[in-house]
């Protein structure tokens, strides 16, 4: 966007630009980080984002910890499962132990075998018992690291550690229960039962019927095996001992019903490989055999049962038992395998599951981290924006705006940085158009404001043409009045003049307009000073002091004039009439010149001060304010055009010291002179030094009888400071340097006054004294500044006034007859004529319109 504006009238703006770069954003309130609105973006960004996420997590976690202790049940169930298999091997040596044990008991009761010492074990088990222990050891190292499981797994594995510890004690005890075998052969039965309900132990939970089933399976088949290996025991014992007791054929019908019953229930469960596997077990030869053997014992009919021979019987059964036993590694391999299957299974999906959680957690954590950053980046990129506009761009094309002529200057507001199509991407838009919104107003306002500048510098220029004319009618009317108390009334409408001339530079200066009067040549800082003392009104109350000669460059003695008398002007107006304001000026190390104002006033409150020093330190825009408190921002303008320092102090006693620090640039060596400049300066020492009090005042004195005696008449009544360019004009030499601008009257010098009319400038410490007078009293000889081409002197205004040490109210004058009104008058005319025409030779004109023509600036 490219914002222009019609044309202003131009007008210079103050060369210091202000920058506003250090502003923040401070929060209006304070942050609190228990309220959700105090929180930043990124903080709410990552609750929103958390939260969901923690939520997410527990619920996975959970279900993941379901699964993983339905793995670790799976696990634990394939591992006891597996024990299984050394369970099986152990009973089934134990079996084979208990059974051969029967039949050696049995022998040993009929007698059929000798005795052996207390201690040591049977001939026929010395064999037996390694290849248990051997069983036992494997048992143990398979089934130990699962003890501290299951509970009920953990309860039965002690039960069955403490039935191996005894089994020792019932091996020693063999030998001597020959006629007594049931005791060792229940410690057996009660260990090998043992083993059978740790073997029945493994449970996969309800909701595992599969691997329930596979464990019944191979639980009810060694209970099978356990049924038929009893058989073997019974008959094996009843053949050692060549008969059968009353309760053996009891129990052996017992034994075979059950046989057949956990047979049947194994069929009921099993499954088609089982129950192949079963029946090619049952077809082998040795199954067969075995079977034909044991249904011999039992009485059918009138057939009673037969004593089955020893070691027959024992081969056999042992093959049948073996075959039995494949089929039961065979049933709990399927077991193992069916639990390892579901257990890797559970496991897998287990790892799937928490792998897919941890994926989708970290999808959803890297998608909230990229929307996150997105929204972050776009919000920091929005608020980096309008800072950026905030303390660069928009002070900055402000200060163009106060600096660069509209006209020929384009404003363009860039495009907003962030280009999402989202809310943050609007506010971004309205914030671009907010922008705009402000440059365009601000450059209506920069337009109006050079317009109403323009104004006031027409205005202000006008008004100065006006004061001109109202100095060049009061110069004439000076020239022709003879009337002391009249003359003294023009002099005073004179001096309230050259102070509206300085209200109407003042307005030139907070317009931005550059001076008009300049010098080429520099100017001594005693005469810059006694010029700024002119332009105020109580100019008898200043007291000067310059530690040195220091010399001001031409193109700042206008500025640094209307900045003291603008200091002096507040110093003399808020301090008691009776007091003094003292000027003191000396040099410092670094070059520069220190101007030291001070006042015995009011004072002024620390805020006060302070806001007085800001302004001083950085010129304000021109506003109401400044209506109000023009001086103040009249110095500020001034100094910071030229570079000069104004600081305002406290004394520390009631009143004020306003520090003007010069810089060294603002100085200069002191000019080689000219003869007019020479003259100029010496009237002017002589004027200053035959006015000069030690208070700075000038009374009326006396009339003395002398040439020009109508002249002090005239010069005696008055009290008021000659003019600022009076002052410059004598110190320079009757008129402005070459090449100068200053203002000019009707095609006359700057310095018009004559110098017997000329006000008399206050006191300046500084300057050469004047001629000797002794006392109080005026000099014997009057002082003259030479004869002009007709022989007449020259008189130094108020040069024969006598000096006074405290201020007083004039007295009566003496009586003394009345001059002659005419001959004073002609004399006068004629002293004017030929003092202009002096003064015309030295003086640069500066042509202007007559008296009654309308310049450029009244067109309007």
């Amino acid at each position: 966007m490219v914002a222009t504006a019609p044309d202003p009238s131009h007008g210079a703006v103050s060369r210091h630009r202000r920058r506003r770069l250090d502003v923040r954003i401070v929060p209006h309130r304070r942050r609190s980080p228990f309220r959700l609105r105090d929180w930043r973006m990124r903080t709410k960004l990552g609750a929103v984002l958390v939260v969901p996420s923690v939520a997410f997590l527990v619920l996975a976690g959970a279900q993941t910890g379901a699964l993983v202790s339905q793995a670790d049940l799976l696990g634990e169930f394939a591992d006891q499962v597996r024990v299984g298999r050394e369970i099986g091997a152990l009973v089934h040596e134990l079996q084979r132990e208990r059974d051969q044990t029967a039949g050696e008991l049995a022998a040993l009761a009929s007698g059929a075998s000798p005795q052996v010492e207390p201690g040591r074990p049977l001939p026929a088990l010395e064999k037996v018992y390694p290849v248990a222990d051997s069983a036992i050891d494997r048992f143990r190292a398979a089934a130990s690291p699962l003890a501290r499981g299951e509970a009920s797994w953990r309860i039965s594995f002690n039960r069955v550690d403490d039935a191996l510890e005894r089994l020792p004690e019932i091996r020693a005890s063999v030998p001597a229960a020959g006629l007594t075998p049931e005791p060792v052969l229940a410690e057996y039965d009660r260990t090998i039962e043992v083993l059978l309900v740790l073997l029945a132990e493994p449970s996969p939970g309800v909701d595992r019927p599969d691997l329930t089933d596979a464990v019944l399976r191979y639980v009810e088949f060694a209970n099978v095996k356990e049924i038929n290996s009893r058989i073997r025991g019974q008959l094996y014992a009843a053949a050692r001992a060549g008969r059968y007791n009353q309760t053996d054929v009891v129990e052996l019908a017992d034994l075979r019903a059950q046989q057949l019953t956990r047979l049947a229930s194994f069929r009921a469960s099993a499954t088609d490989r089982q129950i192949e596997r079963y029946d090619r077990a049952v077809d082998d030869p040795n199954f067969v055999a075995a079977l034909r053997l044991e249904e011999s014992t039992f009485s059918a009919g009138d057939r009673t049962a037969a004593v089955l021979e020893p070691g027959r019987w024992w081969t056999v059964s042992q093959q049948r038992q073996d075959l039995l036993r494949q089929v039961e590694e065979g049933a709990v391999g399927d077991a193992v395998a069916l639990a390892d299957s579901r257990s890797a299974e559970q496991l897998r999906q287990t790892l799937l599951t928490a792998g897919g959680v941890l994926a989708v957690l970290l999808a959803a954590l890297l998608t909230s981290i990229v929307i996150g950053r997105s929204i972050a980046r776009s919000l920091r990129m929005l608020r980096g924006q309008a800072l950026r506009v905030a303390q660069v761009e928009l002070p900055e094309t402000l200060e163009r705006l106060r600096t660069v002529d509209p006209v020929a200057s384009e404003f363009e507001v860039p495009p907003a940085d962030v280009r999402s199509m989202d809310e943050i991407g609007d506010v971004a838009e309205a914030f671009v158009a907010v922008h705009r919104s402000a440059v365009t107003v601000a450059l209506e306002q920069a337009v109006m404001r050079r317009r109403v500048n323009a104004m006031f510098v027409n205005l202000a220029r006008r008004s100065q043409v006006l004061v001109e004319r109202q100095l060049e009618l009061l110069d004439e009317l000076e020239q022709d009045e003879s009337d002391p108390d009249q003359l003294e009334n023009l002099f005073k409408l004179d001096h309230l003049a050259a102070r509206m001339r300085r209200n109407d530079d003042s307005l030139l200066v907070l317009a931005g307009t550059e001076a008009t009067r300049r010098w080429n040549r520099p100017v001594q800082l005693a005469t810059v000073m006694l010029a700024a003392v002119a332009e105020i009104e109580q100019y008898q109350r200043i007291r000067h002091r310059i530690a040195g000669e220091f010399h001001v460059v031409g193109h700042a003695v206008a500025d640094l004039v209307h900045l003291l008398a603008e200091l002096l002007e507040n110093a003399s107006s808020f301090s008691r009439p009776d007091t003094v304001v003292r000027v003191d000026a000396a040099g410092q190390p670094d070059g520069s010149v220190l101007v030291e104002i001070v006042d015995q006033g009011l004072g002024m409150s620390p805020t006060a001060l302070d806001q007085a020093n800001e302004i001083l330190a950085v010129p304000p825009a021109a506003d109401v304010a400044a209506s109000e408190r023009m001086g103040l921002f009249v110095v500020s303008h001034l100094a910071a055009r030229q570079g000069v320092r104004v600081r305002l102090l406290p004394t520390g006693q009631g009143g004020l010291v306003a520090v003007v620090r010069l810089p060294a640039n603002l100085l200069a060596a002191a000019p080689a002179p000219d003869p007019s400049e020479v003259q100029g300066r010496r009237r002017l020492e002589l004027v200053a030094g035959a006015v000069a009090g030690p208070n700075g005042t000038h009374q009326a004195a006396d009339p003395q009888p002398a040439a020009g005696a109508g002249l002090s008449r005239r010069a005696g009544r008055r009290e008021t400071p000659t003019r600022a360019e009076d002052v410059l004009g004598m110190a320079v030499g009757a008129g402005s340097a070459p090449g100068s601008t200053w203002w000019s009257r009707q095609g006359r010098g700057a310095a018009t006054a004559a110098p017997a009319q000329a006000p008399a400038p206050p006191a300046l410490e500084s300057a050469p004294s004047p001629p000797p007078a002794s006392g109080n009293a005026p000099p014997a000889v009057p002082v003259t500044g030479g004869v002009n081409a007709s022989g007449l002197p020259i008189r130094v205004p108020m040069a024969q006034l006598r000096v006074k040490s405290e201020p007083v109210r004039p007295g009566p004058s003496a009586h003394r007859p009345e001059p002659d009104p005419e001959q004073v008058g002609g004399m006068l005319s004629r002293y004017y004529g030929g003092l202009r025409r002096a003064e015309a030779e030295d003086t640069i004109v500066i042509p202007m319109a007559p008296a009654g023509a309308r310049t450029e600036e009244e067109k309007y």
